[in-house]
C-alpha cells in the first residue's frame, strides 16, 4: 500500500499523532501481534462511530438530507472494525489485565477523538487514514511471521469464516489477508473524506480569501452534502 505524504500542517499533525500512538503500541505489545490487534481494533472501532453518530445528529438538528452516504460509510467502518476485534479476541484470548487495558485505552481515545472530530474533522479523518496505513503494515508483518512459521497458522475462528464467507478450513493467514484488505479500504476512504474539496479549502494562492475564511465558507459538513449530491448525479 502506497503511503500518502502529508501536504500541509494538518496532515503533518495527523501523521505525528499516528506515530505517537504507534510508539505506544510498539512499547506495550512489540511483536505480539494477536494482542496488539485486540487493542488497536478496539480503538479503530471508535472513529467511525463518532463521525457517523455526530453527522446523524447534525442531519436531525439541521433537518437536512445529504449525509446518508457519509453516515453509512462511517457506521459500516465502525461495525467492520468491531468484527475485527471479535476475530482477534478469539485468537489472542486476552487476559484480565489486557482487557482492562483495552477498556482504558478505548475510554481515553474516545474522549480525545470526539473532541478532535468536532473541532477538526478533516484532520481527524487524515489521522485515521494514517492509522489504517500503519494497520496495514502491522498486518503485513503479522502475515510474514505466520508464513515464516514463527507464529502458528491456527484455524481461523468460525465467526470470521462466517463473516468473510471463507472456506471451512481457512487459516489465520487467510483471516489476516481479509482484515488487511479492509484496512486498506478504510485508509482510502478516510483520505478521501479528509481531502474533500481540498483545493478550495487550502488554496494558499488565493488573494480573495484567507485560509481561515475559506474554511469557514466551506464547512466540512457542507462538503459531505455536496459529495452525496455528486454521487447521485
Amino acid at each position: 500500500m502506497k503511503h500518502i505524504k502529508p501536504k500541509n500542517f494538518s496532515d503533518k499533525f495527523a501523521l505525528m499523532m499516528t506515530k505517537f500512538f504507534r510508539l505506544i503500541a510498539d512499547t506495550f505489545f512489540a511483536k505480539r501481534y494477536g494482542h496488539r490487534a485486540v487493542v488497536l481494533e478496539t480503538i479503530a472501532a471508535v472513529p467511525g462511530m463518532v463521525a457517523g453518530v455526530w453527522m446523524h445528529f447534525k442531519s436531525l438538528r439541521n433537518m437536512k438530507t445529504g449525509y446518508g452516504y457519509y453516515i453509512n460509510e462511517m457506521l459500516s467502518e465502525a461495525e467492520n472494525e468491531r468484527m475485527h476485534l471479535m476475530f482477534f479476541i478469539a485468537i489472542a484470548k486476552p487476559n484480565w489485565f489486557e482487557r482492562r487495558l483495552v477498556l482504558i485505552a478505548q475510554i481515553i481515545f474516545s474522549i480525545f477523538y470526539f473532541i478532535m472530530f468536532i473541532l477538526f474533522p478533516r484532520t481527524s479523518h487524515k489521522m485515521i487514514a494514517y492509522f489504517e496505513e500503519e494497520a496495514v503494515q502491522s498486518y503485513n508483518d503479522y502475515l510474514k511471521l505466520v508464513e515464516d512459521g514463527l507464529v502458528e497458522n491456527v484455524p481461523a475462528p468460525q465467526i470470521s469464516i462466517d463473516y468473510y464467507k471463507m472456506p471451512k478450513d481457512a487459516k489465520l493467514s487467510d483471516l489476516i489477508v481479509n482484515v488487511r484488505n479492509d484496512e486498506m479500504h478504510h485508509s482510502e476512504t478516510n483520505h478521501n473524506f479528509a481531502d474533500i474539496n481540498e483545493s478550495i479549502i487550502f488554496n494558499r494562492d488565493s488573494n480573495k480569501k484567507s485560509i481561515i475564511q475559506s474554511i469557514k465558507s466551506k464547512k466540512f459538513s457542507d462538503e459531505v452534502i455536496n459529495l452525496e449530491i455528486s454521487r447521485r448525479n
